[in-house]
């Protein structure tokens, strides 16, 4: 009886419920005032008109990139931020255009929608040529054209090996649409890694290295111009870059996307050997004065001298045939405008609160990447000579003292549609601290906490380096329907209620980063790979890739 009690008792003590974790504290008052000054005074699409309808489109490098680099800088300081820069880093030659007009002379005479991929030539004047298919899977391919395509227009034929060419045509847009609640709740399930997913490095290094073949062939032998088929339907146009911003490169020839519908009637007359001629005029300039890009950086001081920091990014550069509204002016202007409000109410953070609007990150998150490299974490320098090298991963990581000051940098990139939570990137202590920060934003429709990762944008350069790097989910709206990377990205697509929830949101995460007693946690550091886990992941991959892209 005894020794049962006594068993019993060991029992007991062994089973003793531990403590539960403090809940994470919400400063109610202070989610009040940002609600009230985000809600009644708002000024963040006074600031995302000036940076679309005014500025315009912000290609990196090119005189409106510049522009929006100065304006966002000296509006930033007039609000009262501090320490407020331009940061440089290495981009390369700039590139605009002033006009593009494409016209069927032959069989008939017609207007067609067609607009100029970045960084390949202009024509200096109207030119006309007659229209032939062009299709190359290799560089061996490019033998058969020798010979045939001076004074030529080339009608690109999509790569049936790849699937056509990036992005190639969708069926139907779907209506513009914001998540469901079944489709938040299945955005919460946490997808295992497969341990797949670097054999696209590889791919796209091939591609790359092709692309630059042609780019040297069709300048050779004085091709007019190549024209390939828009990835959107219903005369939406969606052009990205082409040619090299390398000073020293041939840029190659003019290349043109065109609407799906003008390409194919164009295609249709080629296949009953009609032929057909087009008149082009395409206005573009190069800008070598200064081969840098720059961010815009400033900052509400911390006040208890740790030097510790939060920072909220967007980036601010877009491609060039739109406004870039959706990508990524709208999240650009509510980063801003979190920041103002957070200075009009005056707040005294412990932690420095800095915002970045990154350049470069249409080209490769070459911006984000550049800061982080200078100021967190270091990894060797890519080779010379491979294209895909950057999006390689490369050892040792080096950290920097200012590593471990980082609390959290989060970003906003996937166009103008409300914040519905947070990608976690798998960093599952913040579930519970972001999860009591969205509690006061449920009358908002925030509520989304899932671990899954992310990709595509500015988060990426912290988080591969071992910081906590976070994306807000987003309402997709129309943003990948229509408007990315398209000449539909304009502030029509915009919605002002949107951006003011958004701006609220992040000024709230902020303020609640920045003055925690503890830094957020992290995840481990990322560790190098073992020379077995390199052979598996090799064997894993295989001989096939995909593509990838932001």
């Amino acid at each position: 009886m005894f020794k049962k009690s006594l068993f019993a008792l060991s029992l007991s003590l062994l089973f003793v419920p531990l403590p539960a974790p403090a809940e994470e504290p919400v400063d109610w008052d202070m989610v009040s005032r940002i609600r009230d000054e985000g809600f009644n005074r708002s000024q963040v699409m006074e600031t995302v008109i000036e940076m679309t309808d005014v500025i315009g489109p912000r290609l990196t490098g090119s005189p409106q990139m510049k522009q929006a680099n100065d304006w966002t800088l000296a509006k930033l300081q007039e609000w009262g931020l501090e320490n407020g820069h331009l940061e440089s880093f290495e981009f390369g030659r700039g590139w605009s255009f002033s006009r593009a007009a494409v016209h069927m002379v032959e069989p008939h005479q017609v207007p067609l929608l067609a607009l100029p991929k970045a960084w390949t030539r202009g024509t200096k004047k109207s030119v006309t040529g007659e229209v032939m298919e062009f299709k190359v899977e290799s560089v061996e391919d490019l033998e058969e054209y020798r010979g045939k395509v001076k004074g030529k227009i080339l009608l690109v034929k999509p790569n049936e090996r790849r699937g056509g060419p990036p992005g190639r045509p969708t069926d139907d847009d779907p209506p513009p649409k914001r998540y469901s609640e079944e489709a938040l709740d299945d955005i919460s399930h946490f997808e295992i890694p497969t341990g797949e997913g670097n054999a696209w490095r590889r791919m796209l290094g091939m591609r790359m290295k092709l692309r630059k073949a042609v780019r040297e062939f069709l300048s050779e032998e004085k091709a007019i111009a190549t024209i390939e088929i828009s990835s959107r339907k219903n005369g939406v146009i969606r052009v990205a870059g082409g040619g090299s911003r390398e000073p020293d490169e041939n840029p190659g020839v003019l290349g043109l996307v065109m609407s799906v519908e003008h390409f194919k009637r164009i295609q249709r007359m080629l296949a009953e050997d009609r032929t057909v001629k087009l008149e082009i005029d395409v206005r573009a300039k190069f800008h070598d004065d200064d081969l840098n890009a720059y961010n815009t950086i400033a900052e509400i001081p911390g006040t208890d001298g740790s030097g510790e920091i939060v920072m909220a990014g967007a980036h601010l550069d877009s491609w060039h045939t739109g406004t870039g509204a959706t990508d990524n002016g709208a999240p650009s202007a509510v980063m801003m405008e979190a920041m103002r409000i957070l200075k009009a109410l005056d707040v005294r953070p412990k932690r420095t609160i800095r915002i970045a609007l990154w350049s470069g990150e249409e080209q490769g998150l070459l911006g984000s990447r550049a800061y982080v490299t200078e100021h967190f974490a270091s990894r060797p320098e890519a080779p010379k000579g491979d294209p895909a090298a950057r999006w390689k991963t490369r050892w040792p990581l080096t950290l920097k003292p200012d590593h471990a000051k980082l609390s959290a940098y989060f970003n906003l990139d996937n166009g103008g549609g409300r914040i519905r939570g947070v990608w976690g990137q798998e960093n599952t202590a913040v579930q519970p601290i972001f999860s009591a920060w969205l509690e006061p934003f449920e009358d908002l429709g925030a509520t989304a906490m899932t671990q899954r990762n992310t990709g595509g944008t500015d988060h990426q350069s912290f988080d591969r380096e071992g910081l906590p790097g976070f994306q807000f989910i987003q309402d997709q709206m129309d943003y990948f329907a229509r408007t990315h990377h398209t000449n539909l990205d304009v502030l029509e697509a915009l919605e002002e209620e949107d951006l003011k929830q958004a701006s609220v949101i992040v000024a709230s995460f902020l303020y609640h980063a920045a003055m925690r007693d503890e830094l957020l946690p992290r995840k481990p550091l990322p560790q190098e790979p073992t020379e077995d886990e390199k052979k598996r992941r090799k064997k894993a991959e295989g001989s096939d890739g995909h593509d990838h892209g932001h």
